[in-house]
């Protein structure tokens, strides 16, 4: 690292004699890449986007045509007792790709927490890769997520804290801002190189996929999504998991943060579940119940893919070199085609590039810093 931080600093930018970073002379390569060697990590694919985006379709269709595994990664998902209600994809769903660290956990257990789930993911990224397969990491949790991936991580220190910005560290460490550059090109230069260091303290060699789609036409999707879920059988298996000595706590812990629990509460403790009910025989005030707590889980579904966009954006704008993909025009299409032309397509040149990949570096530094105009404006 004391490298890397000579080489940008030095103004003439002498190739250094680090055996880890080397600078091709400038008349060589215009475009020159600072490369470091990677091919002792592991690599991952991480498929990241709001709840009803799409993850889990992709995670699938990679794994089968990339011969990969999928690690979950959403904490609610870790449990099993709920899975309707927590959207656990069926065995037939999985079409035969294996699933790691998904409904292990009896739903008594307490919160996994991130160090755990860093270890157990972890171990199942070793083991993945040791038979010849492709991990792939894939659900809503970024949290989780963050902390799997990083080289040091700090489980007291929240990674979406308002002030958490990768981008003011490397300025102080690199004192990237004081060069003097056309201010146009400070804030380039910076974000480059955050995704360069990034690439640097990252446990694995990483591929992030984001499965992305507009807000207006996920919501109505994730409401349809509610409905159909209550028409599956979620509002039976609530009333079976319910609990009147959790009802109302504001601590809960593992599935029960899970949505519908909570919103479920107070309709069971004025309904207490029956093993016979008739909905037919509802009266008014019960069937006004019902329908709360329904548009209630819609509501925090609405907050909770609100929320993951957010942390994706923040961690995209921290250096984490995402690629976008726009599902949009696939939502509400019956035909496979335009997920295929949309979404699946770009994953493919992504995913191949990637695995063909030895070196990651940043292109362009070398170049920037070399170019003649460096008074400011």
């Amino acid at each position: 690292m004391q490298a890397l931080t000579s080489a940008f600093l030095s103004r003439s930018l002498v190739p250094t004699t680090s055996p880890r970073l080397r600078l091709r002379p400038r008349s060589a390569v215009p475009m020159t890449i600072v490369c470091m060697d990677k091919s002792r990590k592991e690599k991952v694919v991480v498929i990241m986007g709001a709840t009803g985006s799409g993850k889990s379709r992709l995670s699938i269709d990679l794994a089968t045509r990339f011969s990969g595994e999928i690690i979950n990664s959403d904490k609610i998902q870790f449990y099993n007792g709920l899975e309707i209600t927590t959207n656990q994809m069926s065995i037939h769903e999985r079409c035969g790709v294996p699933h790691h660290l998904l409904g292990v956990l009896p739903p008594d257990d307490g919160e996994l927490t991130a160090s755990e789930y860093r270890s157990l993911a972890s171990r199942s990224i070793t083991d993945i890769t040791a038979r010849g397969k492709l991990p792939i990491i894939a659900g809503g949790s970024n949290s989780i997520i963050h902390a799997l991936l990083v080289n040091s991580f700090d489980p007291l220190t929240y990674p979406f804290s308002p002030n958490a910005s990768i981008s003011s560290d490397l300025s102080a460490y690199f004192h990237v801002v004081n060069v003097k550059l056309k201010r146009k090109w400070k804030e380039n230069l910076l974000f480059t190189l955050t995704i360069y260091v990034f690439a640097l303290i990252k446990r694995y060699e990483c591929c992030f996929l984001w499965v992305d789609v507009s807000v207006s036409v996920l919501f109505e999707s994730l409401s349809k999504r509610v409905d159909q879920m209550m028409e599956s059988g979620m509002f039976e298996e609530l009333a079976d998991f319910y609990n009147p000595r959790y009802s109302g706590s504001k601590n809960q812990t593992g599935i029960y943060k899970s949505i519908g629990i909570p919103e479920f509460d107070r309709y069971f403790s004025l309904y207490p579940p029956e093993r016979n009910h008739k909905v037919s025989e509802w009266d008014k005030a019960r069937k006004a119940a019902y329908e709360e707590a329904v548009q209630a889980i819609k509501e925090s579904t609405w907050l909770l893919a609100k929320k993951q966009i957010e942390r994706i954006k923040q961690l995209k704008s921290n250096g984490w070199d995402i690629q976008r993909l726009d599902a949009t025009p696939s939502f509400g299409r019956p035909s496979r085609e335009i997920w295929d032309k949309t979404v699946m397509e770009e994953s493919i040149k992504i995913m191949k590039r990637f695995l063909v990949k030895d070196k990651v570096g940043v292109i362009g530094i070398y170049h920037l810093l070399l170019n003649n105009n460096y008074d400011e404006e």
